[in-house]
């Protein structure tokens, strides 16, 4: 699909690759742009209108749904990170706070949106998922379980939609230089290269975008003999 004249709604838009998103939207012609955040107050680019939104909130998703009748893309960007691994003392609580965003997140979205998509004639579908949905290391293990359901999630939504016209984006990445990863010292990618390249894989048609060389990398090893899953990333 295309983004001139196109009606956005961006998850997590405050700021980071969400934010970037957003930018990007407005600088492709998209007609609106909704900056869906838990505090609309901290949305602060112009040109696009702020709306409360906490994915964690059927409340929230289903007010959005029933306001936001004109959406053509939804882009599930919304995301948190906590570092350690599934044994740690926490692991549990962790995976369930982290579950919540990652994974119900997108799907209460997708579900609220759906049907907003199809009356629209079939619109777009962007998740934002991760190389750590195939690789998992000791303090990205709980993150990259929640990437992995997601991109389970991703994949199953890409069929079921398909009878409605909506296409349906996987975006891959490493690292990128936002809040999410601060912590993480690795090289990292700048969030607006992985934004160009995901629109530019979305207004292609595509069905999966690898935005950057370890990525691809990562993929190619998944069917190696000795499968780079069962390397820690």
């Amino acid at each position: 699909m295309k983004l001139d004249n196109a009606t956005v709604l961006i998850t997590g838009a405050n700021r980071g690759i969400g934010l970037a998103f957003a930018r990007e939207a407005l600088q492709r012609g998209a007609r609106r742009v909704y900056a869906g955040a838990r505090d609309p107050a901290s949305v602060t680019l112009a040109g696009v209108e702020p709306v409360r939104l906490d994915v964690t909130s059927p409340e929230d998703v289903a007010a959005a749904a029933r306001r936001l009748g004109d959406v053509t893309l939804l882009i599930n960007n919304a995301g948190v990170a906590e570092l350690g691994p599934f044994l740690a003392e926490d692991g549990e609580a962790s995976a369930r706070r982290q579950m919540e965003v990652n994974y119900y997140g997108p799907l209460r979205l997708a579900r609220a949106f759906a049907p907003v998509l199809a009356a629209n004639g079939g619109g777009g579908l962007l998740n934002v998922l991760s190389v750590a949905s195939w690789v998992h290391g000791m303090d990205l293990a709980v993150y990259g379980a929640t990437k992995a359901a997601a991109w389970a999630l991703t994949n199953g939504l890409r069929h079921e939609l398909r009878a409605q016209g909506t296409q349906v984006l996987a975006l891959h990445m490493g690292f990128v230089d936002t809040d999410l990863v601060h912590a993480v010292q690795a090289p990292k990618s700048r969030p607006e290269d992985i934004v160009a390249r995901a629109l530019d894989a979305l207004e292609s048609g595509a069905e999966e975008v690898l935005a950057d060389e370890f990525t691809h990398q990562v993929k190619q090893g998944l069917s190696a003999e000795r499968g780079i899953y069962l390397q820690p990333l």
